[in-house]
């Protein structure tokens, strides 16, 4: 049991200064990068067992784990495999070497595979059949069931897969990165006389990883269920006529996926293009196979992957289980996920788009998703679309999505004469095929379309509308911290505010001069943005804060984001902790920053929240005395968004909107259901309400006062 953890237990009326520490460049002061990344997969993790979740809602956070986990590999393992190979260790702040990186999260991820699959086979599963979803293994197939799946497979699978025999005419076959394969162990001759004693099944893409059995066959009713991987092994026989099967086993390789583009690049989307092609067959960074597997076949598969021991994974199960991401989303079992919402409407904002115009003339609109609907966002773009008096329309485009209204509107526009110009950001990480398709649809529909600034990644979330209204030029904008995806706005958590202020459009339109033209550093009013100014701005902020504790000033800095790395950012912090500055960090995910150090860091207290949503806000409050400041931005507190991206960070300076915003990170402090502290041993432990108090989830406040 972890101990109970009160949010007030940070709350203090006077804080002493503490003694000044020593050299704020000890790695002891530091979280490794990889392993709190780590520590937050195994937090999704551990939603499988909250039992305060419904049903398939866990199963869905374990099928996350698995998602989250590929991509850990993918592109943080592989990272440090790479430094390895070719002698180009990094040694981040925490002092720690790449092997040793390695070789924990080699050990914490084998111990928490096995108790996914645990999770899986023994709380899970047995629980989905007690609700009538049964997975159907091939031991136990009713003579109905076999004719049924017999049929099957020689009409859906067999047609589509190609079984490779391994001889020296048919070596080791190149397999893409996540596929379904299967390594047989054969005995006899073929019809050529050859004797090889193994082959491959690479399973096609195309079948589908789960089939549903008919009713007709099942005698138990409700929704059953058949492994892809089940079937093809209950047939392996018939892929190889006249040979014996002697066992027939599943596996998965995982490769690095990260593209590597040269600054020095003439066609960013033509490289961009040819790295995409290769990113399927990426050196291999582990292998996951059946435990049954015995070891002299995996030790095969290793050797053939040039891995090592401790880059094996044996599980007990399907080695892909996202694959069950479909029985998550069933329609036939609300009651065994959340309760669907709709999202809230903004009482300022009239019904009709074609209005929205003016109730942005008379005040900020500010918008918290998927709490609020995302949809004035689409239909300001719409309505921007089909006005006579909008001139022109500006916008970056991280992600969107496969089928984008955002874009539908966009080409709209570009079709109806107005002035149209895309950012699109084509290196947006497992979206850039997508991305590359979009921007040729908007060069088509005659939108001017841009891909940033080579080796620099275009993060920011910013939409201009340049509109005639009588003899004036007004502009209109979004800013955003997440992405103009529709779907993503019902799952991530995300603020949007949409303005018309003099200096803020203006500081905009330099930002969209800078992407699309070239010159100097350009001079802005109130926008922080990155590569330039956010940075220092952000560390000022502190600064200025630790001033104010220092002069018995009230100081609180409460600053809530993805990530925090960047090192510079750290140190202020743990200097205004020193100065007696209350510092409440709000960051889902990687925190590098060591909290409770006597004399560096006790009045730092760090949360993750863990919940329905994805927390994806950033959202930055600082005290000030009494004149606090707010502000929302699209960066993390990492290296990379401050000198490596595009990014905008703007301030609320309404003051309604601003103690919106204050009330509502507050309700983050006090969350004792959804949240887990961050202890300085880089663990986590889980935050529980103590018998005199009463349990407070965020999300699910925000979603009783904000959504319909």
């Amino acid at each position: 049991m972890t101990e109970n953890v009160s949010s007030t237990e940070h709350d203090t009326a006077d804080i002493p200064t503490p003694p000044i520490v020593g050299d704020l460049n000890n790695p002891e002061y530091y979280i490794n990068r990889e392993l709190s990344h780590l520590q937050f997969n195994i937090r999704v993790l551990e939603q499988a067992v909250n039992e305060d979740y419904p049903l398939l809602e866990r199963l869905r956070y374990l099928l996350i784990f698995s998602s989250n986990m590929d991509e850990f590999f993918e592109i943080r393992v592989s990272g440090l495999k790479q430094q390895i190979e070719f002698a180009r260790e990094q040694v981040g702040l925490d002092g720690i070497h790449p092997i040793e990186v390695l070789k924990e999260i080699s050990r914490l991820t084998h111990e928490h595979v096995c108790r996914q699959y645990v999770m899986l086979n023994e709380i899970i599963l047995p629980a989905l059949a007690e609700e009538g979803i049964r997975f159907v293994r091939r031991q136990r197939l009713t003579e109905k069931q076999i004719s049924w799946v017999k049929i099957f497979f020689f009409q859906q699978v067999m047609p589509t897969i190609s079984p490779i025999g391994l001889d020296p005419a048919h070596p080791f076959p190149r397999l893409a990165n996540k596929i379904l394969n299967f390594i047989v162990e054969l005995e006899g001759k073929d019809a050529f006389g050859r004797e090889t004693g193994m082959a491959i099944i690479p399973v096609p893409r195309s079948l589908p990883r789960i089939v549903s059995l008919p009713e007709s066959i099942c005698e138990e009713g409700g929704d059953n269920y058949m492994f892809l991987s089940s079937i093809i092994h209950l047939h392996a026989k018939d892929l190889f006529p006249g040979m014996i099967i002697k066992g027939c086993y599943q596996f998965r390789i995982t490769r690095n996926s990260d593209l590597s583009l040269d600054d020095e690049v003439d066609d960013l989307a033509s490289a961009l293009q040819g790295e995409l092609l290769a990113r399927r067959y990426g050196d291999a960074v582990r292998l996951e196979v059946a435990d049954h597997c015995p070891r002299h076949l995996s030790d095969f598969l290793l050797r053939q992957f040039a891995l090592a021991e401790d880059e094996r994974y044996e599980v007990s199960g399907p080695v892909n289980l996202m694959r069950l991401m479909d029985v998550c989303n069933s329609p036939n079992h609300g009651h065994l996920q959340f309760k669907p919402f709709t999202p809230g409407f903004p009482k300022g904002l009239p019904k009709s788009s074609d209005r929205w115009f003016d109730a942005i003339q008379k005040e900020d609109i500010l918008l918290l998703h998927p709490f609020q609907t995302f949809t004035p966002v689409v239909d300001l773009l719409r309505q921007a679309a089909k006005d006579p008096h909008v001139l022109a329309i500006k916008q970056t485009l991280y992600r969107t999505g496969a089928s984008s209204e955002m874009v539908d509107a966009l080409v709209d526009a570009a079709r109806h004469g107005k002035e149209v110009t895309v950012v699109v950001e084509i290196r947006a990480r497992f979206s850039e095929e997508e991305n590359l398709k979009l921007a040729r649809r908007l060069q088509e529909a005659g939108a001017v379309v841009v891909y940033g600034v080579v080796g620099y990644k275009t993060h920011t979330k910013l939409m201009l509308i340049v509109r005639r209204e009588g003899r004036n030029i007004v502009r209109y904008a979004h800013l955003g911290t997440g992405n103009y995806h529709a779907a993503n706005a019902r799952r991530y958590t995300d603020y949007s505010l949409m303005t018309c202020d003099k200096d803020l459009t203006n500081d905009i339109h330099k930002v969209f001069q800078q992407l699309t033209g070239m010159g100097k550093v350009v001079r802005v009013k109130k926008l922080f943005h990155a590569p330039f100014t956010l940075k220092k701005s952000l560390i000022d902020l502190i600064h200025w804060e630790a001033e104010h504790a220092r002069a018995g000033r009230t100081a609180h800095i409460i600053l809530k984001a993805n990530a925090l790395t960047e090192a510079n950012i750290i140190r202020a912090l743990y200097k205004a902790s020193q100065a007696g500055v209350k510092i409440d960090l709000v960051i889902r995910g990687i925190c590098s920053l060591r909290p409770s150090i006597e004399g560096l860091s006790d009045n730092i207290y760090v949360r993750s929240i863990v919940g329905r949503f994805l927390e994806h806000t950033r959202a930055y409050f600082f005290q000030n005395d009494t004149n606090p400041k707010v502000f929302c931005s699209s960066a993390d507190l990492m290296i990379r968004n401050m000198d490596h991206r595009v990014e905008a960070c703007f301030p609320i300076e309404s003051p309604r909107l601003a103690s919106r915003i204050k009330k509502e990170l507050d309700l983050y402090l006090t969350d004792n259901t959804g949240s887990w502290r961050l202890l300085s041993d880089g663990s986590y432990e889980q935050n529980r309400p103590t018998r005199n108090q009463k349990p407070r989830n965020a999300q699910g406040t925000l979603l009783e006062s904000l959504a319909s």
